[in-house]
């Protein structure tokens, strides 16, 4: 790999870092903006050869900043590196290069499979910024509520979606991996990515085909890239990608479902019931970028992002029939069960009490005949009829994105630079499903639902200048302002009646016929007929059916509609060479929101050469986070799994009155307070070595609730949690709790040859250590977020990560080797060994899953000059996560295999993905 680890040498406060100028405007834009070592040759292999620049591009204003003098660790990946990856998303492609970067598989998770949420260092997705050319790319639509792993570090964030990036039209991608809101604005707590597009002239195309080991997970990736000069004024060019993923299956199918077909073979039953694995999804991904010089030093500049995917997931399967005799290991030992049936297809009452009968009134339903009640002529519908095997929700998610930005940026003969850009930008999510009912409407019902849209818009306006001024210093003090205005809208559009909303069957009292047109309330009674007492009276019985779609609810209109936040900023800095040994730079951010007021920030930082082989850096700051139009606005109804059951999952804002009935106060920023040391060692010109630790600090974190049961006395007391269900639960937004994030990264390089050729070898290393702390109490006094979600924030995301790679290339061929291990990591929320009990202290006992070390391999020849074939294979050795271990609370069925839901995995993938080893073949063309 010929990733330099470098770091931010100097603070420019810069609100938007675009490319500093190091050449006159007039010059042609056509190099990449911040070279690294590694440079993509004809076999498409990082090849270990000096860059013709390493100016870094990324939070400085100044135009002499080097990869190896500064201070702040910043990893530098090439357009080789990520066009290397054989992944459709860039977060895979991330994951695999950077140690620090997270982000889980996502199976059977919601919304949250179509936009998965990444952590840096242990922070949330909405912490880290990302920019395209140094400008802020937008957030997604979704705000991910979904419980579980897979968006545990991320969860309640609304973080960019950086799977709308081709990875053809990256020239590099810097990640900052430190503290930057005093020079970027909001949400840069853990730090930036910031992707330079493409500009160079000629011609790119690839073709990729791979599938799993296994033989599913086909994957198709066709994309391409133009560079053309517009005479010596500019230039333009064009990436694009198309891809078609298919779907891979991990777990085992049902017990209840192989019961079902085995008893029903005329039946059609879903095989396997329900799917653990990568969603199916296809899609496109354009970007395109340009200049032109409108005077000797000034250009008018473009970059536009154009993306559409659709992916289609398994939800959970909903058994038809109730069957008995399951043999189960709970871990010690065995025990006989009873699968019941969903309750979907409990029996409907269709025939309404008479018209104007005293004795069964409006609203009430005639019960079914019986022994005792013979006179009884309701009637009564099934879902069976529909599904009578059982049936298995299609969740479709559509992610729609464009960006563009366009800019005019110039320097004086002083030396003073400015640089106006605005920024318009739209992401949208439509949710929709199939194969599915809304069982309180009974017949009524629909099979396919449109949940609605959630739309994330945004506009950005920016204004950047330097200037430097001679002092006497060893450089000129480069002073740094600006100011930015940015408006975010989040809107939610309504879905279909049946898709939110409680049918004609949501509640039927029920009635028996005692003599013709008497009626009487039908209640409790024992198998002889006896009345069942509770507190010494009957109990009339109602019969329910869940209100919304199975599965996941949709927007009402009383949650729909649009809100806005505005902000404006304005920002101010200077950094310098005081001597040869000494930089230092500072930074002082204001920004104002229209909903909560403003805040201050600031950062420092210094460089200090010991000798030209050592150097120390350090730097202090801090930032804040505001929450979101979208985090303060949100509500979903969705079944979740917890403890291996399904349960019904209302997540509301905390401005709703279900939130408030829960104690919900109101959201506040978070706040944050970064320190980081390191030391930069260069013995020789083809080694260095960087070690860098830091601290973060956060308090009033934003995220979700645990959950709080909802009891026939809460649906009393607040009619609206029928939405809910008796026995659902209900979370929210909320400041919940702080966070200490503490680590070390270390990042070796070493150039050198072998057998005439080129040989790059990158060892890289981190290790965080995340907290939960001083965790908040609901205005009722209850703690706002549990036990299992402090544990988990400690220890889903693995301690330790390692890569290691090499690449080297010999005349026409190229090897590329890479091993990345993952530390060991627990879920304390869906695989704890104990239910957690009531009044303890501490988290249940929880599984802990192993550490895995995965290996990739690619060799590649180039013929004819521009074509290169390259035949590869990542994870190598097929390494799968550790099984789930048989408990009380995740019991082995013998007849599956599995866990009662099919499950053998744990179903975020983990640190590394369920899939196993994955292999393919690309052709690539180059002129």
């Amino acid at each position: 790999m010929s990733r330099q680890s470098i770091s931010l040498l100097a603070l420019a406060a810069g609100l938007s870092a675009s490319p500093a100028f190091a050449a006159p405007a007039t010059a042609p834009a056509t190099a990449p903006e911040a070279p690294a070592q590694a440079l993509t040759t004809a076999a498409g292999a990082a090849v270990a050869q000096e860059a013709p620049s390493d100016i870094v591009v990324i939070g400085t204003r100044r135009t002499d900043r080097s990869v190896t003098d500064s201070a702040s660790p910043i990893d530098v990946i090439s357009s080789a590196e990520l066009a290397q990856q054989p992944a459709v998303n860039m977060l895979d492609a991330v994951r695999n290069l950077v140690p620090s970067f997270f982000v889980p598989q996502n199976t059977i998770s919601d919304a949250s499979t179509f936009v998965r949420a990444p952590s840096l260092r242990g922070l949330g997705a909405d912490q880290i910024l990302v920019m395209i050319n140094g400008k802020r790319y937008n957030r997604s639509a979704l705000v991910n509520v979904y419980t579980g792993a897979d968006t545990a570090l991320s969860f309640g964030s609304q973080g960019s979606d950086i799977g709308n990036i081709p990875a053809i039209a990256i020239g590099n991608l810097q990640v900052l991996r430190d503290g930057a809101t005093a020079q970027y604005g909001a949400d840069a707590l853990a730090g930036v990515l910031n992707y330079s597009i493409r500009k160079d002239v000629g011609f790119e195309a690839q073709a990729l085909y791979g599938q799993t080991y296994r033989g599913d997970g086909e994957s198709k990736i066709f994309s391409g890239y133009g560079g053309l000069k517009l005479g010596e004024r500019g230039f333009v060019s064009l990436a694009g990608e198309y891809y078609d993923q298919g779907q891979t299956s991990r777990g085992v199918t049902r017990a209840s479902a192989i019961t079902i077909q085995a008893n029903n073979p005329a039946l059609t039953v879903p095989n396997p019931a329900q799917i653990w694995g990568t969603s199916p999804g296809h899609g496109y991904k354009l970007f395109a970028n340009a200049a032109l010089d409108v005077g000797a030093q000034s250009q008018i500049y473009f970059t536009g992002n154009l993306a559409h995917s659709e992916t289609n997931q398994s939800f959970n399967y909903r058994p038809s029939q109730t069957n008995g005799g399951f043999v189960r290991n709970d871990g010690t030992a065995n025990s006989t069960v009873t699968l019941s049936r969903n309750g979907s297809f409990n029996p409907i009452f269709t025939t309404a009490c008479p018209a104007g009968n005293a004795t069964c009134p409006t609203g009430g339903f005639v019960n079914s005949a019986s022994t005792q009640f013979p006179l009884n002529n309701g009637a009564t519908y099934s879902f069976a009829s529909l599904y009578p095997g059982g049936f298995t929700p299609r969740f479709i998610g559509k992610v729609d994105q464009i960006y563009g930005t366009l800019g005019f940026k110039g320097k004086t003969g002083s030396g003073f630079t400015y640089d106006l850009s605005g920024t318009l930008s739209r992401n949208s999510l439509d949710l929709s499903m199939n194969n599915s009912l809304s069982a309180s409407y009974g017949p009524q019902s629909q099979t396919s639902f449109q949940f609605g849209k959630l739309i994330q818009s945004e506009i950005t306006l920016n204004a950047d200048f330097t200037y430097p001024l001679e002092v006497g210093f060893d450089s000129p003090i480069v002073l740094s302002a600006g100011s930015e205005y940015r408006r975010e809208r989040y809107e939610k559009t309504t879905g279909d009646l049946q898709s939110y909303g409680a049918g004609p069957f949501a509640s039927q009292p029920l009635y028996d016929l005692v003599a013709p047109g008497v009626y009487q309330r039908t209640i409790v009674r024992d198998a002889a007929g006896v009345p069942v007492l509770l507190n010494g009276a009957v109990q009339p019985v109602t019969a329910t059916q869940s209100p919304a779609a199975s599965g996941y609810g949709g927007t009402s209109p009383n949650f729909a509609g649009v809100s806005t936040q505005k902000s404006y900023a304005f920002y101010v800095g200077a950094e310098t060479d005081i001597t040869k040994a000494l930089t230092v730079g500072f930074a002082g951010r204001y920004e104002n929101y229209n909903t909560f007021g403003g805040v201050l920030v600031g950062k420092a930082n210094a460089l200090f050469r010991v000798t030209d082989a050592v150097s120390l850096r350090a730097t202090v700051g801090n930032g804040f986070h505001a929450p979101s139009p979208g985090q303060n606005n949100t509500q979903v109804v969705t079944t979740n799994f917890l403890g291996g059951n399904q349960v019904q999952t209302g997540t509301y804002p905390t401005s709703s009155a279900i939130a408030q009935f829960y104690g919900a106060g109101l959201l506040k920023p978070e706040r944050s307070t970064n320190y980081g040391a390191g030391i930069v060692l260069k013995p020789t010109s083809a080694l260095s070595l960087t070690v860098d630790g830091y601290i973060i600090q956060i308090k009033n974190r934003i995220g979700i609730s645990q959950n709080f049961t909802v009891t026939p006395a809460n649906i009393t007391a607040l009619p609206a949690l029928a939405s809910v269900g008796l026995g659902g639960v209900v979370n929210y937004f909320t400041n919940g709790f702080d966070v200490s994030s503490k680590g070390i990264e270390a990042v070796a390089n070493y150039r050198t040859k072998l057998l005439g050729g080129p040989i790059n070898f990158t060892l890289a290393y981190s290790y965080n250590n995340l907290k939960a702390k001083n965790i908040k109490l609901t205005t009722t006094g209850q703690p706002l977020v549990s036990l299992q979600q402090q544990y988990n924030i400690a220890n889903l995301a693995p301690r330790h990560r390692i890569t290691a790679s090499a690449g080297w290339q010999v005349d026409d061929f190229s090897i590329n080797a890479r091993a990345n291990y993952f530390g060991e990591w627990s879920n304390a929320l869906e695989y704890n060994l104990v239910a957690p009990a009531a009044g303890a202290t501490t988290a249940p006992a929880s599984q802990i899953f192993g550490g895995k070390a995965l290996f990739d391999l690619d060799v590649s020849y180039t013929f004819a000059e521009h074509f290169t074939l390259t035949l590869g294979a990542n994870n190598v050795f097929n390494t799968f996560p550790d099984k789930i271990k048989a408990s009380p609370v995740n019991p082995i069925y013998a007849l599956s295999g599995g866990l009662n839901d099919g499950q053998v995995y744990p179903r975020s993938g983990g640190p590394f993905g369920m899939n196993g080893g994955f292999y393919y073949a690309r052709l690539r063309v180059k002129y």
